[in-house]
């Protein structure tokens, strides 16, 4: 089988995945994981009472902070932001704990490629291990279709 990828993995090979929990000791909860090169931490803060502003104080309300592993957060980070805090919005059981907030702190470690779908994974371990109520847990992949009789690399969206 011929190898396409630099990280030397065959196109049907997945990364090699690892989680560790309760990794973080001052946070309620916390989980490290990791796809590959690619590594997250992610602790988990609360129910703490109040809520923010624009949020309805009779549910509780999840917080997402993204802290990229350089630099300032960018439009991306932003929008990863947006994308985790609606996803746990969707598996945690909001109306238990009204007018509280959990934070959700993501610290990236390391960034080789599917870096959201880790961040996902690592914030649901995360949100476990804090013993935060949930409807159901979250996974997270990335894939790619490749058009393997043209020889490309060349994603193509399907629909």
């Amino acid at each position: 089988m011929e190898i396409d990828r630099m990280d030397g993995r065959t196109p049907n090979q997945l990364r090699p995945l690892a989680c560790s929990r309760n990794v973080l000791n001052r946070a309620h909860g916390s989980a490290s994981w990791t796809q590959g090169d690619t590594k997250v931490l992610v602790g988990v803060y609360g129910p703490k009472a109040g809520t923010k502003k624009n949020e309805n104080p009779e549910k509780a309300s999840i917080e997402v902070i993204w802290k990229p592993k350089t630099g300032q957060i960018g439009k991306l980070e932003k929008e990863y932001e947006m994308i985790l805090k609606r996803t746990l919005q969707s598996i945690c059981i909001l109306n238990m704990n009204p007018n509280t907030t959990t934070s959700v702190i993501v610290q990236v470690v390391n960034d080789d490629g599917a870096l959201l779908p880790c961040a996902v994974n690592a914030a649901c371990a995360a949100l476990v291990d804090a013993g935060i109520p949930m409807k159901h847990l979250s996974v997270a992949i990335s894939c790619c279709v490749v058009d393997s009789g043209s020889g490309s690399n060349k994603a193509r969206r399907g629909g």
